[in-house]
């Protein structure tokens, strides 16, 4: 069959499955069933298998993996990726309010709050809305390329929507993480064929995204989260806000718990409010990140050596739990290692939940 016959249905295909992709993985409203899925996929593969010079770097059969690498490459950022003051304390939030007031000469300032997800900081870029590369943030100015592991990540767009106006040239900065019914069910397998648990979902996405054979994170249930716009070809949006609804049409999946923020009131309401159901979310988290919201006001602030005037981490009351060990039991590894593992009572302090059917808070997951 001549390409130009089958390159139509290939294009087809191609952007039917992304657009598939982004309503199960990003919106969490799928329109078809599973099977049905994986016969426009198989028929995507049939066809590029059939023809491999039209397979692209952006197609979605390109995420199941690539040979594994000798090491992880160093790449330089393009802007620096900094950290955040973090304080917990009602008053040191108050203080930051006063400070920004007093700094930007004004009575009062607008925020915009979202959740501090618990997860592995990234820079993602794009040229002409297509994936060209990731990074880990590394020390803050350089990262390890870790590009052809981010391909593997459903909830990531290899190709960002045409229907948006996109700008030539993007830097997105977002977190890599696990959700925990994903983390359990991970660490279930992995003990189940004698290998050791990852203590934490921050550490099990941290190593899987680290992979040097990127086949082993395709099998690894990350999810990405975009929260900032690092560099960009086109005018930023005038305000925080703006930036997320801009990632969002653009088909970056952004942090959907958030809110616009009036006051510093408004800030520690929306503060309790996420505590009071961290322990109902299906990731982990472990504060709120407050930005003042408006981009030139965010300027005049300026930069401190390694983090940014104008925006802190408002952790959360650290977790303080008590349980009991019922049981030590043996794990045989592989080659005969023996792997002592406490089997613990589940903590008082989290009480059981379900989300969309599924449960969540055990202290060790049920068979």
């Amino acid at each position: 069959m001549a390409h130009a016959d089958i390159l139509p249905r290939l294009i087809a295909l191609r952007d039917e499955i992304r657009r598939h992709d982004y309503l199960y993985y990003v919106k969490d409203h799928p329109e078809i069933s599973d099977s049905q899925y994986d016969r426009l996929f198989r028929e995507l593969v049939e066809l590029e298998q059939a023809h491999p010079e039209l397979v692209t770097p952006d197609s979605p059969s390109q995420r199941v993996g690539a040979p594994p690498l000798q090491e992880l490459v160093k790449v330089p950022h393009e802007q620096p990726m900094l950290s955040l003051d973090s304080i917990i304390e009602q008053s040191e939030v108050e203080a930051f309010d006063l400070r920004m007031k007093r700094e930007l000469e004004t009575p009062s300032v607008e925020y915009s709050a979202e959740p501090k997800f618990d997860g592995l900081s990234v820079e993602l870029m794009y040229d002409h809305g297509i994936f060209i590369r990731g990074a880990t943030r590394g020390d803050g100015t350089t990262g390890e390329d870790v590009t052809v592991n981010l391909r593997t990540i459903r909830s990531l767009p290899l190709q960002l929507h045409a229907r948006s106006n996109l700008p030539d040239h993007l830097v997105v900065r977002g977190e890599v993480y696990m959700r925990l019914d994903d983390f359990q069910a991970l660490n279930r397998r992995i003990t189940e064929r004698g290998d050791n648990a990852f203590a934490n979902p921050r550490n099990a996405a941290s190593g899987s995204l680290r992979q040097l054979d990127s086949t082993i994170t395709a099998t690894r249930p990350l999810v990405v989260t975009c929260y900032e716009i690092m560099a960009v070809s086109t005018p930023v949006p005038p305000t925080h806000w703006d930036e997320l609804e801009t990632l969002a049409q653009w088909g970056l999946p952004a942090p959907a718990l958030r809110r616009l923020c009036a006051s510093i009131d408004e800030v520690m309401a929306f503060h309790r409010e996420t505590e009071s159901m961290r322990d109902q979310l299906p990731y982990e988290i472990d504060g709120v990140v407050v930005k003042v919201n408006r981009r030139d006001w965010q300027g005049r602030l300026g930069m401190k050596s390694r983090s940014p005037r104008w925006a802190i981490a408002y952790k959360f009351t650290p977790r303080k739990e008590i349980t009991i060990v019922q049981e030590i039991v043996v794990s045989v590894g592989r080659t005969g290692t023996l792997t002592p593992v406490a089997l613990l009572k589940q903590p008082r302090c989290i009480t059981p939940m379900k989300w969309r059917g599924k449960t969540f808070g055990s202290a060790i997951p049920s068979r």
